[in-house]
C-alpha cells in the first residue's frame, strides 16, 4: 500500500466521527446548512459501518419513544396490562348505594370508551338504580399534570386538535372527546352523538350540515372551556352517504372521564345523584370492588405508539415508569423523564464525549423541543434491545414496515427500502424542522444493522423542507442497503 493510502486510512480509523461509508445526501444536506447525525453499526460484528456526526445530540423528536419504549420493557414484561377498577363505599340495599362510588385509576394510557361501557355493564349487575354519593375520580399512580409544553398548556383552554391532550393518571380516548357526525338528508342538519355515549354530556355549539354526495367535507370542530366546563364548536358539512369521527383534545381528562361515566350509567337506567369529583387520595379501605377493566397489554401499546407516534401513551408511560421507580408520585414530566436518562446512561454502550452537548430528555414523547440525543444515543438503545433476547420482539414488533407503513410518504422507494427495513420516524417544524428516522436494516445474507439518522435546521437555516431531509434519508439507507 502506497505510505499516503496508508496514513490516510489510519487518519480515518482514527478520528472520532470519521466517515466510513458516505452518508452523501445527509452530507449534501449538511451543506445547505441542516445539522446532522447519522450512524449504522453492524449489530452482529459491532462495528460502526457508517457515521456522520455521530456524536452530536439534536433534537430528535419522536425518536425519543424509542428510548420510553426499551425503558418500558426493561421495567415491565411485554403482557403487562393496567387495571381500573370501579369501588362502592357505602352500603347497597334495594337497588341504592348510599354513598359514593370510586373510580381508581391505574395510569392506563389505553382505557377507552369500550372500557368505560365494560365497568358501567358490570356495575348493572348489582341491580344498583342510583347512587346518592356522587362519583369520586380517585388518580393513582401519580395526580394532576402540569401542561408542560405550548401545545398542551394552549390546549387547556382551546383546542382544534387531538394529539395535544394534557396527560393524565385516567384519561379515555388518549384524553380526547370522542364524536361521530352522521349525514341525514341533504340539506338537513347532521346528527351529532358521542362514540362512548348516544348523549355528549358537554355543550355543543353550532350545526353541521347535509352536503350533496361527492361534495368536499368541511366540518369543523373545536373544543373551548371556560367557566361552564368544555364546550364543542362545530360547523361546516359532511356529505351524505358516510360518517365522520373526531377527536378533540378535552382541558381535564380525569374530569372528563367521570361525566363522561356518568352518562354511560344515566343511559343504563343508574342515576348518579352529586358532584363528580376528582382526588389525589385512595380509595378509603371500607370500600369494595364492584368492577374491573383491564387495558391493552404493553407490547400493544407500545405498537401504537411506535407506529401511529402516540404522545399520550409515551407522556403516560413516562410517568408510570416514575412512579413505579420513585418513592413519591412524580408531579411532572420532566421529573419523570429522568427515569428515561437513568435509562441510557445504564446502557453498556453509553458514553460522554468531552466538550459534547449533555444528554437530555423531558417527556418520553418527544413533544419537548429541549429533548437531545444522538445518532450514537439512538444506536445504542436498538443494540441494547437486539441483543435482549426477552425484549426484542416486542421491541421490534412496534416498529413499522415502510410497505407496511401508515402515512405515505414512508410507502415510497426501492424494494429493499420497503421490505428490508423496519424503523421510527420522528417530525417537528418549531422552532427549527426536524426530521429523524431510525431503525433496523436487514442484511441481504441474513444480520442485521442498527441505523439512526437526525437532520435538525439551523441558526442560518431554521427550516429544511420534511421532503427533502426524508429523501436524504432514505437515499443513504438505500445506498447503505445495496452494498449489504
Amino acid at each position: 500500500m502506497p505510505a499516503k493510502s496508508a496514513l490516510l486510512t489510519i487518519i480515518l480509523v482514527c478520528l472520532p466521527d470519521a466517515v466510513r461509508a458516505d452518508w452523501k445526501s445527509l452530507t449534501a444536506l449538511e451543506h445547505e446548512g441542516a445539522r446532522v447525525s447519522a450512524s449504522a453499526l453492524d449489530l452482529d460484528k459491532g462495528e460502526v459501518i457508517a457515521q456522520l456526526n455521530p456524536n452530536t445530540r439534536l433534537t430528535p423528536a419522536s425518536l425519543t419513544k424509542l428510548v420510553t419504549a426499551a425503558a418500558t420493557l426493561q421495567q415491565w414484561p411485554a403482557d403487562r396490562m393496567f387495571r381500573t377498577t370501579l369501588l362502592a363505599d357505602g352500603e347497597i340495599r334495594d337497588g341504592t348505594l348510599s354513598g359514593e362510588l370510586i373510580l381508581r385509576s391505574a395510569g392506563d394510557p389505553s382505557l377507552d370508551d369500550h372500557s368505560l361501557w365494560a365497568l358501567a355493564a358490570q356495575l348493572k349487575g348489582f341491580d344498583i338504580t342510583s347512587v346518592t354519593g356522587g362519583l369520586t375520580i380517585s388518580l393513582s399512580p401519580f395526580g394532576p399534570i402540569a401542561c408542560g409544553t405550548k401545545d398542551r398548556c394552549e390546549a387547556q383552554h382551546l383546542s382544534d386538535r387531538s394529539y395535544n391532550a394534557p396527560i393524565a393518571a385516567l384519561g379515555i380516548d388518549f384524553g380526547n372527546w370522542c364524536l361521530i357526525v352522521r349525514p341525514t338528508q341533504v340539506g338537513a342538519k347532521a346528527t351529532v352523538r358521542g362514540c362512548a355515549v348516544a348523549h355528549l354530556p358537554i355543550r355543543m355549539i353550532g350545526d353541521v350540515n347535509t352536503l350533496p354526495a361527492g361534495s368536499r367535507t368541511t366540518l369543523w370542530v373545536e373544543r373551548s372551556s371556560g367557566d361552564g366546563g368544555d364546550a364543542l364548536r362545530l360547523g361546516g358539512g359532511v356529505p351524505i352517504g358516510g360518517e365522520e369521527r373526531v377527536w378533540r383534545a378535552m382541558s381535564d381528562s380525569a374530569q372528563g372521564v367521570g361525566v363522561l361515566l356518568v352518562e354511560a350509567l344515566r343511559e343504563l337506567g343508574i342515576a348518579i345523584n352529586g358532584p363528580v369529583r376528582v382526588t389525589e387520595r385512595p380509595p378509603p379501605d371500607s370500600a369494595r370492588e364492584l368492577a374491573a377493566t383491564e387495558g391493552l397489554t404493553l407490547r400493544e401499546q407500545l405498537g401504537r405508539m411506535l407506529r401511529f407516534s402516540n404522545n399520550y401513551i409515551a407522556d403516560v408511560l413516562t410517568m408510570d415508569l416514575a412512579a413505579s421507580t420513585a418513592s413519591s408520585a412524580p408531579t411532572d414530566l420532566g421529573s419523570a423523564a429522568q427515569t428515561l436518562m437513568r435509562f441510557m446512561s445504564a446502557l453498556p454502550s453509553s458514553k460522554s464525549i468531552a466538550g459534547q452537548e449533555p444528554l437530555q430528555l423531558l417527556s418520553g414523547s418527544g413533544l419537548t423541543v429541549e429533548n437531545r440525543l444522538s445518532a450514537a444515543d439512538l444506536t445504542a438503545v436498538l443494540s441494547y434491545q437486539y441483543h435482549n433476547s426477552g425484549h426484542f420482539p416486542a421491541f421490534y414488533g412496534s416498529l413499522t414496515v415502510p410497505r407496511e407503513a401508515p402515512f405515505d410518504f414512508m410507502r415510497k422507494g426501492n424494494d429493499a427500502w420497503l421490505d428490508r427495513v423496519v424503523l421510527k420516524t420522528g417530525t417537528l417544524n418549531d422552532p427549527v424542522s426536524v426530521c429523524g428516522v431510525a431503525g433496523y436494516l436487514r442484511k441481504k445474507q441474513g444480520g442485521w444493522i442498527a441505523f439512526a439518522a437526525i437532520a435538525n435546521g439551523s441558526q442560518s437555516h431554521a427550516h429544511i423542507p420534511l421532503d427533502s431531509a426524508m429523501r436524504a434519508i432514505q437515499a443513504d439507507v438505500e445506498d447503505l442497503l445495496s452494498g449489504y
